[in-house]
């Protein structure tokens, strides 16, 4: 899997959050400036060069639909964020929030005991 790039990422919300979709569709669920529709088709083809998305034709038509979940994506997207920013260190994730995204003293608690709960169901 790769990296979405802004504009891929846009489309792909749109996909995941409809399930199916017309070219027309996705940028009618765009914020405006909505790009032109020629924009939104070449993101689309190269997220389907990608492997992300597929389509069935229906005449002259493509419905476009993700063959990656946004969960497989958030996989990835957390799992690239942990390697190269946080050498895969859990403590060093947290340390990160706590300090930098000013995590209060009841966000800390549930994330332990969720990690706890985690620690848990892997025993």
């Amino acid at each position: 899997m790769r990296e979405l790039t802004k504009a891929e990422e846009q489309v792909m919300l749109i996909l995941w959050d409809m399930k199916e979709g017309l070219v027309k569709e996705v940028i009618e669920k765009m914020d405006p400036p909505k790009p032109a529709y020629n924009t939104v088709s070449t993101v689309i083809r190269v997220l389907e060069g990608k492997g992300f998305i597929n389509h069935k034709a229906i005449g002259n038509t493509h419905i476009y639909f993700p063959l990656i979940t946004e969960e497989q994506y958030k996989h990835f997207a957390f799992d690239k964020v942990m390697n190269n920013y946080f050498e895969n260190s859990y403590q060093s994730l947290v340390s990160f929030l706590v300090k930098e995204k000013n995590m209060d003293m009841n966000e800390l608690d549930e994330l332990i005991q969720l990690a706890e709960k985690l620690k848990n169901k892997k025993l």
